[in-house]
């Protein structure tokens, strides 16, 4: 789980936290303080800075005291405003509570139909585009999924990754991927976890599956502001390698991946546990986003990539 950016954050995002029986849920002054305190626990046990974690629950922890959280009278209520109030201290948008076991990221964690490769296409000119929804964790069908996909296109000559729907996903599936882009092996990103103090590197793979698109062909990546955690680190990898060329939004802002914390029966609470280390600018997109180096409204990324596309292959058709 910890290896996760989060997939089931753009599950939640998306959709919503998990239905509850709210009904059957009393939200009374010890629900509330049970809820409290086993939040700031977890934090002060997990969070990647222990500083930060420490303010968060010396916040909710004073709010709980001046009954800040007395107009909550159900479970999701209850989760909104401490998520509010958490984030308001942080700036952490991985950082979330809802009412409810997350059991919704269990079914997400199955995937989309094809492991999140939504679309593949050869576009007049061409040009190669593939739509991903997520980066799902890199198993052996996965896998088969990513080479099936990327070797569709090895031939093209420029591809377009569109991640404007892209909500995140697992990083090795990440590398796995962008190991289709490169003839070397290369450093993309690295993982600091605070639980014994140890970082995680990720490299391209050297052998993959299939047959790569190579490191010499243009490729654009499409970006929107729901382009977010994972997705967000695929988009910084080749922008700081040079790799691609990044038309569209900022995206959304989350550098921080964890792991999913019980705080008692009732609600659970996504603590983020590490942080993305670029090899290269040694920080990361958390709170910034990821800035493209063509910038238009999502809606018109495509259009102007194809654009850029073609006229970087000499192709006008």
């Amino acid at each position: 789980m910890k290896r996760l950016l989060a997939p089931l954050l753009a599950a939640l995002l998306a959709a919503g936290a998990p239905a509850l029986a709210e009904d059957a849920v009393t939200v009374d002054d010890a629900l509330r303080e049970s809820v409290v305190m086993a939040a700031a626990e977890a934090l002060d046990r997990a969070y990647v800075f222990p500083d930060v974690a420490k303010r968060m629950g010396d916040e909710i922890k004073a709010r709980l005291r001046a009954g800040a959280y007395a107009q909550a009278a159900t479970p999701a209520e209850l989760a909104k405003l401490l998520t509010a109030q958490l984030q308001a201290v942080s700036r952490d948008k991985h950082l979330r509570v809802v009412a409810g076991d997350f059991a919704f990221a269990r079914s997400h964690k199955a995937g989309p139909a094809n492991f999140g490769f939504e679309k593949v296409e050869r576009l007049p000119g061409n040009i190669g585009y593939l739509e991903l929804r997520t980066f799902l964790a890199a198993g052996p069908a996965a896998a088969e999924a990513a080479a099936a996909a990327m070797s569709s296109l090895a031939d093209a000559d420029a591809l377009i990754v569109d991640l404007r729907r892209n909500g995140g996903g697992n990083p090795a599936m990440v590398a796995l991927v962008s190991s289709y882009l490169f003839d070397e092996r290369t450093h993309l990103n690295s993982l600091y976890w605070r639980e014994g103090d140890r970082t995680e590197e990720f490299w391209t793979d050297t052998a993959v599956a299939g047959t790569r698109f190579g490191q010499r062909k243009p490729v654009f990546v499409l970006t929107s502001r729901r382009t977010f955690s994972g997705a967000e680190e695929f988009s910084y990898n080749l922008k700081t390698l040079k790799r691609a060329t990044l038309v569209g939004e900022t995206t959304g802002g989350g550098a921080h991946p964890g792991a999913i914390r019980k705080l008692g029966e009732h609600f659970s609470m996504f603590v983020p546990t590490g942080r993305a280390v670029n090899p290269i600018t040694r920080t990361n997109w958390e709170g910034t986003g990821v800035v493209p180096d063509v910038e238009v409204p999502a809606e018109l990324a495509l259009e102007k990539a194809l654009e850029l596309a073609r006229a970087a292959v000499g192709r006008k058709s």
